[in-house]
């Protein structure tokens, strides 16, 4: 059978059906055309508002590695909206978190166990035991 054959038939059955089933057919064409008039009705209740351009502070994806992954969602918790680029939309930048707490608490952590590492003299670990509690007493 020929295409057109085939799509004249076709159309043929639903009209037929569609005219025997009115009340089905007043259905389906009113709940769109409802749910239309109730859209226009909200656009027109809330009229759009003029808003300045958006710039959200980059965030970095998981694959970036672990510590900027926690740095993007911790110091981001917010999402503030800035008017001007921030600086980490620059093309190739992973994160603009060097000077952040996240960051000076890891490379001291780092910088500490690196030294422990390093030297396995008690002596060496007490003074750096003695250190940290001056730093402590004089923080607190």
């Amino acid at each position: 059978m020929a295409f057109w054959t085939q799509l004249g038939l076709l159309l043929w059955k639903n009209f037929t059906y569609r005219r025997r089933q009115t009340f089905q057919l007043l259905i389906e064409v009113a709940w769109p055309l409802f749910i239309f008039f109730i859209l226009i009705s909200v656009r027109l209740s809330y009229p759009p508002y003029e808003q300045h351009e958006c710039h959200f502070p980059n965030k970095a994806m998981p694959s970036a590695g672990t510590l900027p992954w926690i740095q993007g969602i911790i110091c981001n918790a917010n999402n503030p909206c800035f008017r001007y680029p921030t600086p980490g939309e620059s093309p190739g930048i992973v994160g603009n978190f060097n000077a952040s707490i996240v960051s000076r608490l890891f490379s001291d952590a780092k910088r500490l166990l690196l030294y422990s590492q390093q030297d396995t003299s008690m002596k060496d670990v007490q003074k750096v035991l003695g250190k940290l509690r001056k730093l402590g007493n004089s923080s607190g």
